[in-house]
């Protein structure tokens, strides 16, 4: 509850769009990393494990990671993020403008793509 001397602040940013599927593990809370959708009881948000999971992070690997979620936290927000992803995808272009803004690059993003890895194809060129 505000008392009368706190102060609001006012994002310049276009709001995200609303939670089309709410989920029981996700909330999304203005006071909280600025309304981006994040893990009930923590401050990670569903971005973040969405972006590794489609960049080929396993389940397993995000809850290694983020041991105080535990599997059924992590599953719900990428559940969450498969039915909510313009949501999800107007967030990550939030913290990307943010991050460019401020001249720094996005810490802990893998690329969507796999880079081509040779397998043996040199050998056969010669």
């Amino acid at each position: 509850m505000r008392t009368r001397y706190e102060a609001v602040v006012v994002s310049t940013e276009s709001p995200l769009p609303r939670v089309r599927v709410p989920h029981p593990h996700v909330r999304c809370d203005i006071r909280v990393l600025s309304g981006s959708p994040h893990v009930e009881g923590s401050r990670v948000p569903v971005r973040r494990l969405w972006l590794w999971y489609r960049g080929g992070a396993s389940v397993e690997t995000l809850v290694r990671r983020y041991p105080q979620l535990g599997p059924g936290k992590v599953l719900d927000a990428l559940a969450f993020a498969y039915d909510n992803l313009d949501l999800i995808e107007a967030d990550v272009e939030r913290e990307q403008r943010l991050l460019s803004k401020k001249g720094k690059a996005p810490i802990g993003i893998r690329p969507f793509e796999q880079l081509p890895l040779l397998f043996g194809d040199e050998d056969d060129e010669r």
